[in-house]
């Protein structure tokens, strides 16, 4: 929802006139969090950790995932390989890897 009287929006941020990418999106929190956007190669490792995240347990570890590593001072790979390890084995959780575990 679209809160114009939101204190943090700018002029430049106000008025859409069509929806953003996710690529130009990025750029743009990128450009308001004052760092870089990520680069190709990045994205792509991002959103595997996401994947790796939401598919070893609920779809919500995704964000939360992405939030961790951001605050890590592990690399990409690193990350990666972390939540590899996290994730439960293929048929643990009664379905194959990536499946939801049943709930409790």
């Amino acid at each position: 929802m679209f809160y114009p009287e939101h204190p943090a929006r700018t002029a430049q941020t106000t008025t859409l006139s069509r929806e953003m990418t996710r690529d130009e999106w990025i750029a743009a929190f990128a450009r308001e969090a004052g760092v870089a956007r990520p680069t190709v190669d990045q994205v792509s490792e991002l959103l595997g950790l996401a994947g790796t995240a939401a598919h070893a347990s609920e779809r919500t570890a995704a964000p939360l995932a992405c939030w961790i590593a951001g605050r890590s001072q592990l690399t990409l790979d690193e990350l990666r390989g972390a939540a590899e390890r996290v994730a439960p084995p293929a048929g643990e959780t009664g379905e194959p890897r990536g499946g939801r575990a049943p709930r409790k």
